[in-house]
């Protein structure tokens, strides 16, 4: 069964009396395990996509089910315990807490799910492990390279055990060499456990770590390319 099933998805936005077309009918299937690139050009409709599929916005027809649950007409509080349980952000701009401790970061999610300060600590200081920060729990964002900061954001968006990561331009504040590394990590995480992952890039060497290449322009899916899983 697909992870995230979209049918026939349109979004239209209102500027005063006209009527902006940002998405018409965009039908899409995703499976569990799936590694996904999405791609095109400034108002292609790609951001507009994946924040539907994160449960940031809703569309104005058509139906988004996730996990065989249609999600796209809940309320903003139902959206948001969707958003907290079964999905993980990752951002261009890390979007860490400066004065707070990379631990302290990646524990936040889960202040939302009444989970125990124990508890907290122990998952957090595994998801730092997975992406390769053990020790590092202590340091604030300032005393982190670009590469881990990003690294501290991939921890954070682990620690629910979300299912779907969605990775907004990850790499776009990161050097070449640093850029790899963190595909890299993206990959394992995919193929050792499972995580399904869907990338908005503008780089084509970042989108070829992907197995599926999915293309928009002026609100369709102009192409969408699958790869032979190695």
């Amino acid at each position: 069964m697909a992870i995230i099933e979209i049918r026939e998805i349109s979004k239209v936005y209102r500027l005063g009396e006209i009527a902006v077309n940002a998405l018409n009918a965009v039908t899409l299937s995703i499976e569990r395990g799936e590694f996904a690139a999405i791609m095109g050009p400034s108002g292609s409709g790609k951001s507009t996509f994946m924040n539907i599929l994160g449960c940031l916005d809703k569309p104005t027809s058509g139906g988004y089910l996730l996990e065989g649950a249609d999600v796209s007409g809940l309320k903003r509080d139902d959206l948001a315990a969707i958003r907290n349980k079964k999905i993980g952000f990752v951002f261009q701009g890390f979007n860490l807490l400066p004065r707070t401790s990379a631990i302290e970061n990646v524990e936040l999610p889960m202040l939302y799910n009444g989970v125990s300060i124990k508890e907290r600590r122990g998952r957090a200081e595994a998801a730092l492990g997975k992406v390769g920060l053990s020790g590092r729990g202590n340091h604030h964002p300032s005393q982190l390279s670009g590469g881990q900061q990003q690294r501290v954001a991939i921890a954070r968006s682990l620690v629910n055990d979300a299912p779907i990561i969605l990775a907004d331009e990850p790499t776009g504040n990161l050097d070449t060499k640093t850029s790899a590394e963190v595909m890299e990590l993206f990959v394992k995480l995919n193929t050792e456990s499972n995580i399904t992952v869907i990338l908005v890039t503008h780089e084509h060497d970042i989108a070829a770590y992907s197995r599926r290449i999915i293309k928009f322009l002026d609100g369709n899916i102009v192409s969408d390319e699958p790869k032979t899983k190695t």
